[in-house]
């Protein structure tokens, strides 16, 4: 990664360890993120197209959250490259490049899923949800590039374990919500929107945002995809490792409702789900920071990836082979495990190869394409695998054999141990 020397504090690269009320907020603010994100697709955007009463729901659903994730391929790298230039300056004050794009992104997503809880059309609700996928990704390229604004290489596994557990604690949390807490579409999307900016709201009132330096405004850089990738070789094996996993992820998780309906038969699917998204986090909560603090005293992150890759792999053949329900509560723990410290690893390994400290958002941008990607493409792949081409066996043997591939990819960055 180039390292500007006596840079600026908002491009320098970061010695002093964060404290421990930081790295607290901003897991609030992602914890908020994820919630609004996998609330939606695990739970809320399932249930109110099947109330739509439309054919083909696996497809509707696979085409909704396709949209989405064609916006979060667009807006995310744009948002970190907007924001890495943000010079804000109100009252003769200047502020921070982040927080002003965090706070517009929560307030975008939330309205957005309000929109959403009073939608009685698919097409309504693919617009709400590409609505709310705009604001969640602004949200998300600032957020992450926290990570490599503030926190030293040292201190970077154990931060991105933090911070990596609130996807899986999201989903949990999100579930139990709009199941047990309140009940209905409509009124699980409005809870969403509060528990977002309740969240989100305080990590950026509450922590330091150093302003980009005054100067004459850099020319935009040329951000195309391939020539970014081409260009830093260790930055592409990182962004190949992030998309062919989160490819195995997208794949392995979209159609689990239906998968608990209509393969494994279970009298309430919902409860069943709840069950499996319970045991799944307990796995990831039990490695992701432990994960991380064993990746910072070695100082290595490859073999983390490729063995947590290995975990996960296994957790899917064992759906493909044995597609029961006490095997899926195994594998539910299995694959929290091995996610827990591939996020947590990899978010770390990732930072540490980003092309230029200018440039962090932009960057991490263009690795978000990775995680946003496999949400169109597995859509595509996976409705013709279940209803044409072998079904749900299928479906979870190519999940483990693209989670593996993308797992020894990391095998090829060199600027890493």
């Amino acid at each position: 990664m180039s390292v500007m020397q006596d840079a600026p504090a908002a491009l320098a690269e970061p010695v002093r360890p964060v404290p421990r009320s930081w790295v607290a907020l901003l897991s609030a603010a992602n914890l908020g993120l994820w919630m609004a994100f996998f609330t939606p697709v695990q739970v809320l955007l399932p249930g109110q197209i099947s109330e739509l009463g439309i054919e083909g729901k696996e497809a509707a659903l696979g085409w909704v959250t396709a949209l989405g994730a064609l916006v979060a391929i667009v807006v995310n790298p744009l948002a970190g490259l907007y924001s890495d230039r943000t010079r804000l300056r109100l009252g003769g004050r200047s502020y921070g490049r982040r927080h002003v794009w965090t706070l517009a992104g929560a307030l975008i997503a939330a309205l957005s899923l309000l929109a959403l809880a009073g939608q009685r059309h698919l097409a309504g609700v693919a617009l709400g949800w590409a609505g709310a996928q705009l604001g969640l990704n602004i949200m998300l390229a600032t957020l992450t590039a926290a990570v490599p604004d503030r926190v030293p290489v040292g201190q970077r596994g154990m931060v991105s374990g933090w911070i990596g557990m609130p996807q899986a604690l999201g989903l949990v949390l999100g579930a139990v919500l709009v199941t047990a807490v309140v009940t209905g579409v409509a009124a699980g999307y409005l809870m969403m929107a509060l528990v977002l900016l309740l969240l989100a709201v305080p990590f950026v009132l509450l922590t330091p945002d150093d302003p980009l330096p005054a100067g004459p405004a850099r020319p935009r850089p040329r951000t195309g995809l391939w020539r970014v990738l081409r260009e830093h070789p260790d930055f592409g094996w990182a962004w190949g490792t992030r998309f062919l996993v989160q490819l195995g992820n997208a794949l392995g998780t979209l159609y689990l409702l239906y998968f608990l309906t209509d393969r494994l038969r279970l009298a309430d699917p919902d409860t069943g789900l709840l069950i499996m998204i319970l045991l799944y986090t307990a796995g990831m909560v039990a490695t992701a920071v432990l994960g991380g603090r064993l990746s910072d005293r070695s100082g290595r992150r490859k073999i983390f990836v490729v063995w947590s890759g290995v975990v996960i792999a296994v957790a899917a053949l064992l759906l493909a082979i044995w597609p029961t329900w006490p095997v899926a509560l195994v594998a539910s723990v299995l694959l929290g495990a091995g996610y827990g410290v591939y996020l947590a690893v990899d978010t770390a390994l990732i930072t540490q190869v980003l092309p230029a400290a200018v440039d962090r958002a932009k960057d991490l941008g263009v690795i978000n394409i990775a995680t946003a990607a496999p949400q169109v493409l597995g859509p595509a792949i996976a409705a013709p695998l279940v209803t044409h081409l072998g079904g749900y066996s299928t479906l979870y043997a190519l999940t483990a054999v693209v989670t593996l591939l993308g797992a020894v990819l990391v095998v090829r960055i060199r600027a890493v141990p």
